[in-house]
């Protein structure tokens, strides 16, 4: 028992309260370009197919690895000078990203559609930019041991600003008022990320042992090339420590398994990928209210929620990464076929709550768990670039199976019953792929050195 209460013990600490609210401001957008985007575009009349496909406005996401390296090394000058180079990028992102969701919510599909999705194409870059300095942050600043409960506290944070405040909020806000409002609104709550950024501490990792051997590493490799040490080689150099090495790095560290990794992450989350886009739909469909949606899959929701990232994080301390993501992966998979009853119920509240409550528990331990994982694959000195990497990987695919989500339910002929079975067995796949993985290699366990 008191190990289990030593591992929970590191969530009390001043550096989880600082990536809780980095956590908030990652999580704030996420509503306002999905769930609650998906019941605004359901309440303007548009198809299942059109909802679908608009979530391909989130592919920033999916390559937001392309420009990390830019991220994790360029300078922007008396900026970062002034505040560092984390909180710099940090701090510019967040203003851009809270300028454009001013002009997302000033808009409206019903303003046209192109416009509006060109502002909500700009909302996803900058938030993606700001998640690649955010995931790099708490990489930075804490010990290998600490990924799974820096984890926990990300997801916490996420859903605080994205569940219950980007998502819940939001929907009030539209119940009170009206969609443009209660964009406008939750724009202005990007300051919570900014004053974050303004009173944390920059982290050190640049100034690392481990920074400078990588750093050593990289221009030994230059300088076997004398053309790059002059004019134009000079900004070939950079752009090779910026973006080659990384990846140099990334796949020599874990050889033959990379590939198989970055394929786990593509498929792991398939079918709550499916299911989260259209379940703001289904909620509709069925009748419920957006007080109810708010009440329930918001509110309810995200105390589940909570509880579930909270356990992922503790369970991975205890039995390891990838243990904890095959149980959280199981019961993810399992409790999509709640979402079936829901179908096949109606308009039942206690089977609406039980369904949500149920996956969204399940889907805070498999979120918990798979950052860590992803976290523990990442080389300190290019944490940023090998993140996003990783993330980006994970990202493109749900966008790609979120995206085809309304072609699914419109060829079932809107039999959501079944729709979510298949949602359910869609995690097959990638379960069995971790099963083999776990017995071919060694799992990459969290050790418990400190930094």
């Amino acid at each position: 028992m008191k190990s289990w209460i030593a591992a929970a013990a590191v969530y009390n600490d001043r550096r989880m309260l600082t990536i809780l609210f980095l956590g908030f401001s990652s999580g704030l957008p996420s509503p306002l370009l999905f769930f609650n985007l998906t019941v605004w575009l359901k309440d303007e009349g548009f198809s299942y197919a059109s909802i679908g496909l608009f979530s391909l406005v989130g592919g920033a996401y999916a390559v937001n690895f392309l420009w990390a390296p830019l991220v994790d090394r360029l300078s922007l000058g008396a900026f970062t000078r002034c505040l560092g180079r984390r909180r710099s990028w940090a701090l510019l992102s967040q203003i851009a990203l809270m300028t454009s969701l001013f002009f997302m919510g000033f808009s409206g599909p019903s303003a046209g559609l192109t416009f509006f999705a060109i502002t909500a194409i700009m909302v996803a870059f900058f938030s993606a930019t700001q998640d690649i300095i955010i995931d790099a942050y708490r990489i930075d600043v804490l010990a290998p041991h600490e990924y799974a409960a820096g984890s926990a506290m990300t997801v916490f944070g996420w859903h605080i600003g994205g569940t219950i405040v980007g998502g819940a909020g939001g929907l009030y806000l539209v119940a009170l008022f009206d969609w443009r409002t209660a964009y406008m609104v939750l724009a202005s709550l990007v300051l919570v990320g900014i004053i974050t950024i303004l009173v944390c501490r920059e982290p050190d990792a640049f100034g690392t042992e481990e920074y400078a051997t990588q750093a050593g590493t990289e221009a030994d490799r230059v300088n076997r090339h004398p053309a790059l040490r002059h004019g134009a080689g000079v900004f070939l150099a950079s752009m090779y420590r910026a973006s080659r090495a990384p990846l140099n790095d990334f796949f020599e560290r874990l050889g033959g398994t990379a590939l198989l990794i970055l394929g786990f992450i593509l498929i792991y989350k398939i079918g709550e990928a499916m299911l989260g886009r259209m379940s703001g739909v289904f909620y509709r469909d069925l009748g419920f209210s957006h007080a109810d949606i708010a009440d329930v899959a918001k509110l309810y929701g995200v105390t589940a929620l909570i509880i579930g990232g909270i356990s992922g994080g503790v369970l991975a301390s205890r039995m390891g990464l990838l243990k904890a993501l095959l149980i959280s992966g199981i019961l993810m998979a399992a409790t999509n076929l709640s979402y079936a009853w829901l179908a096949v119920a109606g308009n039942d509240f206690p089977v609406f709550v039980f369904a949500v409550v149920s996956d969204h528990f399940t889907a805070g331990m498999a979120t918990t768990t798979f950052v860590a994982y992803l976290s523990s694959l990442c080389n300190n000195a290019y944490c940023a670039t090998q993140y996003a990497l990783l993330a980006s990987a994970g990202n493109f695919a749900r966008i790609i199976y979120a995206s085809a989500s309304g072609f699914i339910i419109t060829a079932l002929g809107g039999s959501w019953s079944v729709f979510f079975m298949a949602t359910a067995a869609a995690g097959i796949p990638g379960l069995l792929l971790l099963l083999w993985m776990m017995r071919r290699f060694p799992p990459p366990e969290i050790t418990h050195s400190a930094k």
